[in-house]
């Protein structure tokens, strides 16, 4: 009997400190980059909400014309602004690929928003409109995709899969 109430007292221990428990409505630890859109925290994809960013395939074209892969760079803006800090996501529901939708942070920045304002990924209006403002000043200002012509994360995703 004593053995059962050390088990589940350690149990409710580990419930409440993990700070990864995805029964819990934050989700923090190091992220691992996936794409311009998607990390990883402990094993668990996590989506972030209402933008989309180019798939890592997907090619777009710079001021000059050129070819490059926007995909990759959208990747490489998200890692960069992690780096190796924690990452602490709102959690918002899950997709039907069963990952997490959350709005993440580093520090105080939503990293979702950032994403959008350096026009590594767009505000993806099917799923929310919060981030249309962030969009807008990108597209003005032409950073990162705005800077050329790229074809919109879900366009190029129904023309090429």
């Amino acid at each position: 009997m004593l053995n059962l109430a050390i088990s589940f007292f350690a149990l409710i221990l580990i419930s409440l400190f993990s700070a990864d428990c995805i029964g819990s409505d934050i989700i923090e630890g190091n992220a691992i980059v996936i794409d311009g859109d998607t990390i990883d925290i402990h094993g668990e994809r996590i989506r972030l909400d209402a933008i989309d960013a180019p798939e890592g395939r997907q090619t777009c074209l710079d001021a000059a014309e050129a070819r490059y892969r926007c995909g990759q760079k959208s990747a490489f803006a998200l890692a960069d602004i992690i780096e190796r800090g924690i990452i602490s996501c709102q959690f918002k529901g899950r997709d039907r690929y069963k990952r997490i939708i959350a709005v993440c942070f580093r520090g105080d920045t939503n990293l979702n928003a950032w994403m959008v304002a350096q026009g590594w990924a767009v505000a993806f209006r099917k799923y929310g409109i919060d981030y249309i403002t962030q969009e807008d000043e990108a597209r003005l200002a032409r950073r990162g995709m705005w800077a050329g012509s790229f074809d919109m994360p879900w366009d190029w995703r129904s023309q090429n899969n």
